[in-house]
């Protein structure tokens, strides 16, 4: 399994869609109710954890693994990183009842460039993706009483990961920061509220790639955080 590392932490454009009750973004559309956040057959789920092994839901030509990835400045994660001789494991206790989730826990160092987080791969070995039949992503996540949540989703694709052949700075992927409570909400982010952050990387473009994505990122950049969080059954949204 490859780690995929990325840095900073920056301010994006959240669309979000929680259970029974609403969390939007008072200049962005309701991400769930939207064209781009509605529901899609069972075949675009991405990953649900039910199998109990680190692989995603192996579908629509989908099949690569999970891991988790951290800096060299102190920082800690657990399950251990994959250059640690770690293997990604799903945890018991998912969204809705289910069995499993992804689940990650840890804590950043002090000082330095600092990062953590946990991610899938959507093939294997790790190429792009085409979802371009797909308008956005869903997916449910918590975090432990106690941890930090402040959590950064982020979706490398051809202009941003290295595997690209195109970034000079890379790792500054499309996505969009969240805040995440200790209960388990449903969150909706279309393809179109994306964003890199400011201040850094090359190229900066007008909007990701979805006919060449690589994966899916969840990554904690505050200095000296404890973090505890969880992810549960992420899936492609807006189908025709």
């Amino acid at each position: 399994m490859l780690t995929l590392r990325s840095l900073g932490v920056g301010v994006a454009i959240a669309v979000v869609s929680v259970g029974c009750v609403k969390k939007v973004d008072p200049a962005s559309p309701d991400g769930a109710s939207s064209p781009e956040g509605k529901a899609c057959p069972p075949s675009a789920v991405i990953s649900d954890g039910e199998a109990n092994n680190n692989q995603v839901n192996v579908q629509e030509g989908r099949g690569g693994y999970w891991y988790t990835f951290v800096d060299k400045a102190g920082s800690t994660v657990t399950p251990a990183a994959g250059e640690q001789g770690g293997i990604f494991e799903m945890t018991p206790g998912g969204a809705n009842g289910s069995k499993f989730a992804a689940h990650m826990k840890g804590k950043l160092g002090g000082g330095g460039v600092l990062f953590a987080g946990m991610g899938l791969n959507f093939t294997d070995p790790k190429g792009p993706y085409d979802a371009s039949r797909y308008q956005g992503i869903s997916f449910f996540a918590k975090k432990a009483p106690g941890s930090s949540g402040s959590v950064r989703l982020k979706l490398p694709d051809s202009d941003t990961d290295p595997d690209g052949k195109v970034c000079t700075e890379c790792y500054n992927d499309f996505g969009t920061d969240l805040e995440l409570t200790d209960e388990w909400q449903r969150y909706t982010v279309p393809f179109n509220r994306m964003r890199q952050m400011q201040g850094w990387g090359s190229p900066i473009v007008a909007s990701i790639k979805p006919n060449a994505i690589y994966g899916v990122q969840f990554q904690v950049n505050q200095p000296g955080a404890s973090f505890d969080i969880w992810v549960d059954d992420l899936a492609f949204t807006g189908c025709p």
